[in-house]
């Protein structure tokens, strides 16, 4: 479970940049905001919808604002880009997530990893000398109640999976577990349309034993919790 202190409801206006967005609130004031996700949020972060932003008073920082959350069609969507590990670190130890790949009982967990010339979020090892791979990714995108990843081409992304293809060849055992920053969700896919090449990795990695997982998290404007699995397919 993640928590939010300081989270005030506000307006958005615009989004300036990748990094900053102006909101307004009910007083009509209007803040500059830093924006938590570097990805297009085109469908989220719409003039006018109600966002969550996070006070931050801190002197080093040239905004006072996080805004971390986003109202779509009367749910939550959480766009914090850096909550995802943490959210995973903590499943993982409480074993609410679980890796149907793994035999064992995991005995460590490290973060940043690593492989080559690539950092791997986890790296996970279990009783039975099983050493896994994984990556993960933050998931926003929605239509239809089909998740979708990514919201704007990714190369890192890419690298990532053909990454962790290679990655059999050193024995590991790999996964892509993919957070789906809100509730209401019956699948998780990848964007085909978006990123073509992304699509035939996954297909690549999945023919080769690459496990990939996704999980729905119930989403408040100051708290965010991993729920539950949800199927994940190619569509």
């Amino acid at each position: 479970m993640a928590e939010y202190a300081g989270i005030e409801i506000v307006t958005f206006k615009e989004r300036q940049n990748r990094f900053i967005a102006t909101c307004i609130k009910d007083t009509g004031e209007e803040i500059i905001t830093h924006v938590k996700n570097t990805g297009r949020c085109k469908e989220l972060l719409i003039p006018g919808v109600q966002v969550a932003v996070n006070f931050q008073d801190k002197a080093t920082r040239k905004t006072k604002y996080d805004l971390v959350s986003v109202k779509k069609e009367g749910a939550w969507f959480n766009i914090d880009s850096q909550l995802p590990n943490d959210l995973v670190e903590e499943g993982i130890k409480q074993n609410l997530i679980k890796f149907a790949i793994l035999r064992g009982k995991v005995t460590d967990l490290k973060r940043e990893f690593t492989y080559k010339d690539s950092r791997i979020d986890f790296l996970i090892e279990t009783d039975l000398g099983e050493k896994l791979l994984v990556e993960v990714k933050g998931m926003t995108l929605e239509a239809d109640r089909i998740g979708s990843f990514p919201d704007a081409p990714t190369l890192r992304g890419l690298k990532h999976v053909e990454t962790l293809i290679d990655a059999n060849e050193d024995g590991y055992l790999r996964a892509v577990l993919f957070v789906v920053q809100f509730e209401s969700i019956d699948v998780a896919t990848i964007n085909k349309e978006m990123q073509p090449d992304l699509q035939a990795a996954f297909q690549k990695g999945m023919e080769q034993g690459l496990e990939v997982l996704a999980y729905n998290c119930h989403v408040t404007p100051d708290e965010v919790v991993i729920k539950e699995q949800v199927p994940f397919k190619l569509l």
